[in-house]
């Protein structure tokens, strides 16, 4: 059996890593091939090209990198022309992966995504190309798997495959040790992965540190560097300000456990302050044209975390209602969260100083992110999409016609126990 992978993203190269590896041990011949990434690599992937060096952000980005997009979409169309693999899985990175799909179901290769984009947030009208170029979406949050159904999709919820390596991640215990034993309570900054996340946030979140410093000395901070040259960007940052405030690469994990609250720039790494149950302020700045295209337009929920989501009774914007910011940042949103084009450093240094000096209202927060990861924060998306995988390509059914759906999930064993039923 040979499946191909298209994966763009780090995160997404991790969660394929996770899930060839669950492939693997399942079904011990099969082929994993593809676009994907290191992690992904060391899995056992046979890579075709390493997606994730072209993970870039914003149209004119992409247009700059359209040739290399172009080239790697006609490879795969001949790899999916003569080799046929039995199935295609995609991972987020919807852009590319539309087309992935398109030449995919060319070939009548039965296409999974895996981790599906979040269209629900601010694109609900692309819903159209999941249910005509994808046969089955997996998904990892539980309301947009109903979402996607409303809408005809065969769609099925199997959790977040991040709570997966969470479970199996092991911290450096000497470096925390030797953390722990400095004085003053740690607020770790999360300036984002991407290069451009941090040079639109970090400038606000040191100013934040200033702040919370002028108010609660004994505080001290750590910035969590994706990689070197992000390092670097950070140390030129606070050369020569005189704030207790130090920069490590390759240690968020650590960082996060240590820390007493943090400052994060919105994505998935929200789901690890979940599991730490670590109170945040989250940051994502953008300038004034995305900033108010994206509000008046393109914004479909309520909150722009993914923790907010998921701890929303209903996430959804309706009746023509806008992201509100002001709500979004309320001190009783479980993450405050500041999406905005300004500079919003008093705010964010405000709710960290709360947070510092209200021992109370600190507990509370650690209280309601205990609760809403007990119900969210569930292992296992892995072993279940690789079962749900396995078993529909295992199975003599005839491919599914759209618009589709599946009703019913798998279990904590990724057994398959679903009943399927065409729709009207």
């Amino acid at each position: 059996m040979k499946i191909f992978f298209s994966v763009g993203e780090p995160s997404g190269d991790l969660h394929g890593a996770n899930l060839i590896k669950e492939l693997r041990q399942a079904s011990p011949g099969i082929e994993c091939v593809g676009y994907g990434g290191p992690k992904m690599a060391a899995a056992g992937a046979q890579l075709h090209a390493d997606l994730t060096q072209l993970a870039v952000m914003w149209i004119l980005r992409v247009l700059m990198n359209l040739h290399h997009f172009w080239r790697l979409l006609r490879r795969a169309g001949d790899y999916f022309r003569d080799q046929r693999p039995d199935a295609v899985v995609l991972i987020d990175y919807p852009g590319f992966n539309w087309w992935i799909a398109r030449a995919a179901k060319k070939y009548g290769i039965p296409v999974f995504y895996y981790g599906v984009p979040q269209m629900w947030a601010w694109a609900p009208w692309r819903v159209r190309k999941m249910r005509r170029l994808v046969d089955h979406v997996l998904c990892k949050l539980p309301f947009e798997a109903d979402w996607y159904r409303a809408r005809n999709c065969h769609a099925t919820y199997l959790g977040h495959p991040y709570f997966d390596e969470l479970e199996r991640q092991q911290l450096d215990q000497a470096f925390c040790d030797a953390q722990s034993c400095r004085p003053g309570r740690l607020v770790t900054i999360l300036p984002g992965s991407r290069t451009q996340e941090v040079a639109k946030n970090l400038q606000g979140f040191v100013a934040a540190a200033g702040r919370i410093h002028g108010s609660v000395p004994d505080a001290r901070f750590a910035i969590a560097s994706f990689n070197e040259k992000q390092a670097a960007m950070a140390r030129e940052q606070i050369a020569g300000l005189d704030i207790p405030i130090e920069v490590f690469v390759g240690r968020t994990p650590e960082l996060i456990r240590l820390s007493y609250g943090c400052l994060a720039c919105s994505g998935s790494v929200s789901l690890e302050l979940l599991y730490h149950a670590k109170p945040t302020v989250i940051l994502y700045r953008v300038g004034w044209f995305p900033y108010t295209l994206a509000r008046r337009f393109f914004i479909k929920v309520k909150f722009i975390t993914l923790v907010n989501l998921l701890a929303a009774d209903d996430p959804f914007l309706r009746g023509g209602a806008r992201y509100d910011p002001r709500a979004a940042a309320d001190d009783g949103v479980l993450f405050p969260e500041h999406l905005t084009y300004e500079d919003r450093a008093p705010q964010i240094a405000r709710q960290i100083i709360r947070w510092l000096t209200d021992e109370a209202s600190y507990q509370s927060r650690v209280r309601e992110l205990e609760e809403l990861k007990r119900q969210h924060a569930v292992s296992g998306a892995s072993h279940r999409a690789a079962a749900y995988i396995l078993q529909h390509l295992r199975s003599d059914a005839p491919p599914l016609a759209g618009p589709h759906f599946e009703l019913g999930k798998l279990n904590e064993v990724g057994k398959s126990r679903i009943k399927k039923r065409k729709s009207a």
